[in-house]
C-alpha cells in the first residue's frame, strides 16, 4: 500500500462512513455488494449472464480456469457492468465486487485490454495506485472500523465476523490489524492485567 497517498487511508475511511449511511446503513451493519451495486446503477452479471458471450469464452472462464481470474468492471450495452466469478467463496466474491465497485466510487479509468494481431493474447493496463486504492475503500466499506470494534468488545472470533460481514477470516485479520481494532483491545488487556 506504499502507493496511497498521505491522508487518503483516512479519506476512504470517512467515503465509506458516507456511503454507508446514504444506503441506510448503520456503522455496523453488514454490507450487501449488490445493494451498493444498485445505488451506483452498476449491473451485475456472471460470465454466463453476459448476452453474446462466446461459449468458449465462458467454459474458460467458469470451467477450464476459473481461479485464474476475480472480477472486472466495464461498459456493457452503455452500462456500467461488473463481471464476477461465481465460483469464488462468497466472502471472496464480495470482496471482489465491492473492489470493482470502490474503482467505480473512485472514478478510475477501467484497464484496457490489449490483444496481439491474431487477436489470441490479451494483456490489460494496469495501475497499482487505482488498485491499492479501491483494496482500502472497498475494506473499509466492507469492514468499518465501528464494526470491528463492537465485534471485538462483543468477543467475536475473526471467524464469526467473517461470517456476520459476509466476507473472509483473512481480511477480518487484516482490517483488525491495519484499523488498529487489535492494538487497542491489547492495550487494553494489559491494563486490566
Amino acid at each position: 500500500m506504499a502507493t496511497l497517498e498521505r491522508g487518503f487511508k483516512a479519506w476512504a475511511e470517512r467515503t465509506a462512513a458516507a456511503i454507508r449511511v446514504d444506503l441506510g446503513l448503520t456503522a455496523t451493519a453488514a454490507l450487501d455488494p449488490g445493494t451498493l451495486a444498485a445505488h451506483l446503477a452498476v449491473q451485475l452479471l456472471r460470465p454466463d449472464e453476459i448476452d453474446g458471450l462466446p461459449r468458449d469464452i465462458c467454459i474458460q472462464l467458469l470451467e477450464t480456469d476459473p481461479w485464474g481470474w476475480s472480477a472486472a468492471t466495464l461498459e456493457l450495452h452503455g452500462k456500467t457492468t461488473v463481471i464476477f466469478n461465481p465460483k469464488k467463496s462468497h466472502g471472496r466474491r464480495a470482496s471482489d465486487i465491492v473492489h470493482e465497485l470502490a474503482h467505480v466510487v473512485l472514478g478510475h479509468e477501467p484497464a484496457k485490454m490489449v490483444f496481439s494481431q491474431d487477436g489470441q493474447l490479451a494483456t490489460r493496463t494496469f495501475d497499482q495506485k487505482q488498485e491499492d486504492e479501491a483494496n482500502w475503500l472497498a475494506w473499509a466499506l466492507l469492514l468499518p472500523r465501528d464494526a470491528l470494534f463492537t465485534a471485538k468488545k462483543s468477543r467475536m472470533v475473526p471467524a464469526e465476523i467473517a461470517t456476520v460481514y459476509g466476507v473472509t477470516e483473512m481480511l477480518v485479520n487484516f482490517r483488525l490489524k491495519m484499523t488498529g481494532v487489535n492494538a487497542q483491545f491489547q492495550r487494553g488487556s494489559r491494563r486490566r492485567a
